[in-house]
């Protein structure tokens, strides 16, 4: 496996705008459930490897095992200029890991393997894994030959004088060695661990993931139009065709085909608009307004809250890749929210309803007020709301203002009793008995993961 070099897009593209992003909220993150240990242990012992748990920035959290390759090896190094250049090399990993959503190997220059996850609580990043415990070397064993095959001299000479060139030597001849199968494997098992210990956000790791996937994607068709457009030619001009195209695919509910004309149009703002990120934001707000009002038109039942949140966080984006992701999940929440009324026989009745239910969750509604804007009688509409919805109407209602209080609790310093008002619950403790039910925690503990 060659030495990998990580990349966190230097590239003007990425680095557009005024700073980058907001700071992590500093979140404690601890490790003290039995089922937590045992998953840990039990990756520990199948694989021989070491884990280290890190919190949001990036401090290990747990007490050192009985063989610490950072105590044992690494302070002991000189090859990280007294171990500072190491750890910048170990954050530099688990951000772009937390960014990607899935498990960074990387080796140091003393060909010490490294692997993290990340962990993420309600879509925050909250920490990662890393894992260690190997020393790279492609044909998986070490032999009486490893010295020659592997430089060991001089790695040995890397010792920094705190213990002797033989101690050093004899430290690093006690790890098992690992070739690239080895390392990718170990690699995607504690990736299945900090999954396992991310909690309050399904799918969290896949759909950064494919956003990661969307961003290669497009960043592609930035470099194809470099090579068509060199520098002086005359820049391509905007493709108004593609961006019909795209609210007409977007309407259908066709999510893939939708993405895919996106990341055209994105490709084009891109390169016409290097170094020029106000550009980018504005154009993107106005693609943001022109899917708003398809989807408003269309009945998808997202609303006014909805569509001045997309608009707000354009405005306050700092990063091109942010304004990518926003921009995707627009796209691909309209498409999925027009999905969920295909084959529905009162499709424009549910849609009404939807959108007046998520306008009046501060309120009280009575059955007989939903029914009327959907333009149906309050009896049929009760019959056929869970056969069409797949759920009644109180369930339903209740699952929004669950949906609307979480985000409350992420977003806003508003105390529980105030969001409890807010979302029309009875009262708090009824309100933290509803909320528990639908998350599986409090809405205490929910704020405190989140804050």
């Amino acid at each position: 496996m060659k030495k990998q070099k990580l990349h966190n897009r230097q590239d003007h593209y990425a680095n557009s705008g005024n700073g980058n992003g907001s700071a992590a909220k500093s979140r404690k993150i601890s490790f003290d459930s039995s089922r937590e240990r045992n998953i840990i242990s039990l990756y520990t012992e199948s694989t021989g490897s070491k884990v280290q748990i890190f919190d949001c920035n990036y401090h290990p959290v747990n007490d050192a095992d009985d063989y610490n390759i950072e105590q044992s090896i690494c302070a002991h190094c000189n090859c990280g200029n007294g171990n500072g250049g190491c750890r910048e090399m170990h954050i530099n990993a688990m951000r772009e890991s937390s960014a990607q959503g899935k498990s960074v190997v990387y080796r140091c220059n003393l060909s010490l393997m490294f692997w993290t996850s990340p962990i993420y609580r309600n879509g925050f990043f909250y920490g990662a894994l890393r894992g260690s415990g190997y020393m790279h070397d492609e044909d998986g064993e070490k032999n009486f030959e490893f010295e020659e095959r592997t430089g060991f001299k001089e790695h040995a000479s890397a010792c920094n004088g705190t213990i002797s060139e033989e101690e050093f030597t004899w430290r690093l001849s006690g790890l098992p060695a690992g070739d690239s199968a080895k390392i990718n494997s170990l690699a995607e098992m504690l990736s299945l661990c900090a999954e396992s210990l991310s909690t309050g956000s399904d799918n969290y790791h896949r759909l950064l993931k494919l956003r990661c996937e969307q961003q290669d994607s497009l960043f592609a068709l930035v470099n194809e139009l470099e090579k068509k457009y060199p520098a002086g030619s005359k820049p391509p001009a905007y493709p108004l065709a593609k961006e019909h195209r795209l609210i007409a695919l977007t309407c259908q509910g066709n999510t893939s085909r939708a993405k895919k004309i996106l990341n055209e149009i994105l490709a084009v703002l891109l390169f016409n608009g290097r170094d020029q990120f106000k550009y980018v934001q504005f154009k993107s707000m106005e693609m943001a307004i022109l899917l708003a009002r398809a989807e408003t038109n269309s009945g998808g039942g997202f609303g006014m809250e909805y569509n001045m949140r997309c608009l707000k966080q354009i405005h306050e984006a700092k990063t091109v890749e942010e304004l990518i992701g926003i921009l995707h999940s627009q796209v691909e929440d309209i498409a999925q929210r027009i999905n969920t009324y295909k084959g529905i026989p009162h499709a424009s009745a549910m849609r009404k309803s939807e959108q007046f239910i998520r306008e009046n969750l501060h309120r009280k509604m009575s059955l007989t007020e939903i029914a009327k804007v959907a333009g149906l009688s309050a009896p049929y509409f009760s019959s056929i709301f869970k056969n069409e919805m797949g759920e009644n109407l109180s369930t339903y209602i209740n699952r929004l203002r669950v949906e609307k209080a979480s985000k409350l609790l992420r977003e806003t310093n508003l105390s529980l009793s105030e969001i409890s008002g807010e979302c029309c619950f009875e009262d708090q403790s009824w309100f933290s008995r509803i909320f528990k039910a639908y998350t599986g925690v409090s809405p205490g503990k929910y704020c405190r993961q989140a804050s």
